[in-house]
């Protein structure tokens, strides 16, 4: 590993642990209450006791913010985990077998990278009654396309090599052949593609809230905290900005982590 990729690692592991350590305290303790309304404490400035000033409802913006952070985390966590899951499968299954099974996989592929992820997103939050989480399947369906196609040409290239050929003659099952032999040596291009497609997700998730698709007040979301902020982005910008802070550093370590494990 070169001195860059090593600098892109050490920063990306830095900011994603100062993230998660955050979110992880705002379980069991936060300096203010992030839901107590306070109609008295409204666009106060930041100071020693609220770090990131308080919003139009006298909230704690900075005890919203490492609050945001878990449910932007946990959200993108299981978006990447379910898209890559069955992406896996799916692609492993279209690289290896072929024929009509990777016909039809392609095609799914291709319906599901035209569908518009905005409305995935309103039918989900639809379905599901506008829940907290409603978001999360919108978003593991917009994410399985690109999982699907980086497995499968992952198994593509492998598949002819004479290991595989050697276990297929052998007779081991397709099974084993794809989840024994070939997704260990698939890992290292898809380590990567995770804790991208990690920052991807929160930016994905951030933007649907923004638009009022995602997490749903009051549960503090960082996307939500930037639309409700704008309108009085001149008169107090603390409140966007502590959201976008958080953002940009979550973003930023993810991407710089990614990119120091590619190869």
């Amino acid at each position: 590993m070169n001195n860059d990729r090593r600098f892109s690692l050490r920063v990306g592991a830095v900011l994603i642990f100062l993230v998660c350590s955050a979110a992880l305290i705002s379980l069991f303790y936060t300096p203010c209450d992030p839901y107590a309304i306070d109609a008295a404490q409204r666009f106060l400035p930041p100071s020693l006791h609220h770090w990131f000033g308080t919003d139009n409802f006298g909230r704690d913006n900075f005890s919203r913010a490492v609050t945001g952070a878990r449910y932007s985390l946990f959200v993108a966590s299981v978006t990447v985990a379910l898209s890559c899951f069955f992406g896996v499968v799916l692609g492993l299954l279209s690289g290896f077998a072929g024929g009509i099974a990777d016909e039809i996989i392609l095609r799914l592929t291709d319906a599901l990278s035209s569908f518009p992820a905005v409305l995935t997103a309103l039918v989900a939050v639809t379905v599901f009654s506008g829940g907290k989480f409603a978001i999360i399947p919108a978003l593991a369906i917009a994410f399985l396309p690109s999982f699907i196609r980086l497995t499968r040409s992952g198994a593509m290239r492998l598949k002819n090599l004479d290991y595989i050929q050697a276990a297929y003659v052998s007779g081991a099952s397709t099974a084993r052949i794809m989840f024994r032999h070939l997704l260990p040596n698939l890992l290292p291009t898809l380590i990567p593609a995770v804790v991208v497609g990690l920052s991807n997700a929160i930016l994905a998730e951030s933007g649907m809230s923004y638009l009022g698709l995602g997490i749903q007040p009051p549960t503090p979301s960082w996307g939500r905290m930037l639309f409700e902020g704008q309108t009085y982005l001149f008169h107090a910008p603390w409140e966007t900005l502590s959201a976008g802070l958080m953002m940009v550093l979550t973003v930023l370590g993810f991407h710089a982590l990614g990119e120091s494990l590619e190869k």
